[in-house]
């Protein structure tokens, strides 16, 4: 990696992809930030002279290609992709539609899909880059009332986890980052969190304590933004990239007990599983 790199940024007009962009910057780096709506993105980040804001949604492969052709002809080179951009979808799996699970899972598994599939190329012809993509502790621990937004990250971390080793001989490291609660946007209603269309009265009282729980929880959570944005830079400038971080107290020990869980399950049933091969 060199001392100084180009950061491609996705969904940097809001919530951590700003904190991202700024601390990138801070630390000396070029950055391309990328968001819907390329003014909006610069307006967030505030001017610098190494800081080029580009449209770009996701979740149409087009675009991806675009907004990486601008970065190159910008910059030269890419070195640092971060897959950032994601919304929730929240609401118990038989309230939420089949259109807004699909709609879930466009842009949170689709979406980084597309921008990796478009800067691949890039980082192979270099022989050299970093692929880091936020995920969740959600992307680990499923939980009720996440379905939808748990099975996209949980794709999101089983696509990483195998792409890694596809592309670590052409130099290329990779890095899932899984925070806890952050005090971003990602609960701000009609912004990053879109409730379920369906009404289901077995589901209604949950719900309602969900939705309370959600709301009172906005501007509240433990986590640090810009620590977390400190992190990551602190983390790709050190040039060897964890396989995993796992960000914050909360999340730490949400994943451990999951971690001990599943152990124990295995150990229940231990002699059962090891019954299973065939007879010789």
């Amino acid at each position: 990696m060199a001392e100084k790199n180009v950061w491609f940024i996705t969904g940097a007009s809001r919530g951590m992809g700003i904190d991202i962009a700024q601390a990138a910057l801070a630390a000396g780096h070029s950055v391309v930030a990328t968001g819907r709506n390329a003014a909006r993105v610069g307006t967030a980040i505030g001017e610098h002279e190494n800081l080029l804001s580009v449209a770009l949604d996701v979740t149409d492969a087009g675009a991806a290609e675009t907004a990486v052709k601008a970065a190159v002809d910008r910059f030269g080179r890419i070195d640092v992709l971060v897959n950032n951009a994601g919304n929730f979808y929240a609401g118990h799996f038989e309230t939420l539609s089949p259109e807004q699970v699909r709609a879930q899972m466009e842009t949170n598994f689709f979406g980084p899909l597309n921008v990796t599939r478009a800067v691949l190329p890039v980082l192979r012809a270099q022989r050299s880059g970093q692929i880091i993509t936020i995920t969740s502790t959600a992307g680990f621990v499923g939980g009720p009332a996440t379905s939808a937004y748990a099975a996209s990250k949980f794709a999101l971390e089983g696509w990483m986890e195998s792409l890694t080793g596809e592309i670590a001989p052409f130099g290329i490291s990779t890095m899932t980052v899984e925070p806890g609660f952050f005090r971003t946007e990602l609960l701000v209603e009609g912004s990053s969190t879109i409730w379920a269309d369906l009404q289901l009265e077995d589901y209604a009282e949950n719900a309602s304590h969900t939705v309370q729980a959600f709301r009172s929880m906005n501007g509240q959570q433990p986590g640090d933004p810009a620590k977390l944005a400190g992190a990551l830079v602190t983390l790709s400038d050190g040039g060897s990239l964890p396989g995993r971080f796992v960000a914050g107290a909360d999340a730490m020990e949400a994943i451990e007990q999951k971690q001990a869980a599943v152990q124990q399950q295995i150990e229940a049933n231990r002699a059962l599983s090891a019954s299973l091969s065939h007879d010789s």
